[in-house]
């Protein structure tokens, strides 16, 4: 099975659709998948909800299609980075359904491994638990909490082979490994692709069992969300 695939707006072609839930890796512009983003956005797609940590920044990232409107709903944990979110969202024009950073994580991978919901302390008491159920265990309150799976999931790694084994690079791991678990179809944009047999089994850090497509983007952007620099001091 080739799951290679030419480009960002081939892989998605036939997948993605209006209204659908998406799921999209990175940590605020780390380990994002831009083109596969940016292939989303010129597919002019509408009425998404979107699960993501946080929904890139203005004019970059998720952030291109909050600009388009084409994002009706966001799941997401952080959300401080961006302007038009913030607009969106104060003017009533954007859903947000705020979600602690823990609980978004253990959604997505309670969803990969067919886990319908789960019990958690996290949010109990405040908004976070409202109209949920709430249930005592030991003595002690938890909320339940759906888990998710989504129509697709975008994923950005460091490394494929052709089969779709993975490595993730550093920090840049983080929600993607959870998104493509819980994706029913997982599209992956990675930096360097190589033939079967070169990554080393123990070096995989996601199975290419849950890989379905393969960008090769060999040069992207990965802008820095903050640049904070300190003046030099002399001697």
């Amino acid at each position: 099975m080739n799951k290679l695939y030419p480009s960002a707006a081939a892989a998605l072609q036939g997948v993605v659709a209006d209204n659908q839930l998406l799921a999209v890796g990175g940590f605020g512009l780390c380990g994002i998948p831009e083109a596969l983003i940016d292939a989303l956005c010129a597919s002019g797609v509408k009425g998404l909800t979107v699960v993501s940590n946080n929904a890139g920044v203005d004019g970059f990232g998720l952030g291109k299609l909050l600009h388009t409107r084409q994002i009706k709903k966001m799941i997401s944990s952080y959300v401080g980075e961006n302007k038009e979110f913030e607009r969106q969202y104060l003017a009533g024009e954007l859903e947000l359904e705020f979600t602690p950073q823990g609980t978004l994580a253990e959604k997505l991978r309670a969803g990969g491994a067919g886990i319908p919901a789960f019990f958690t302390k996290t949010g109990v008491g405040t908004i976070v638990a409202e109209g949920k159920e709430l249930r005592e265990f030991d003595g002690e309150t938890y909320v339940m909490e759906r888990s998710l799976v989504p129509d697709v999931a975008l994923v950005k790694a460091h490394r494929a082979d052709k089969s779709g084994n993975l490595q993730f690079r550093l920090t840049a791991r983080n929600f993607n490994p959870a998104a493509a678990t819980a994706g029913k179809l997982c599209i992956v944009e990675v930096e360097e692709l190589v033939e079967v047999g070169a990554i080393a089994p123990d070096d995989v850090h996601l199975p290419g069992i849950y890989v379905h497509r393969i960008v090769h983007n060999p040069h992207p952007e990965k802008r820095i969300e903050k640049r904070t620099l300190s003046e030099q001091k002399g001697d």
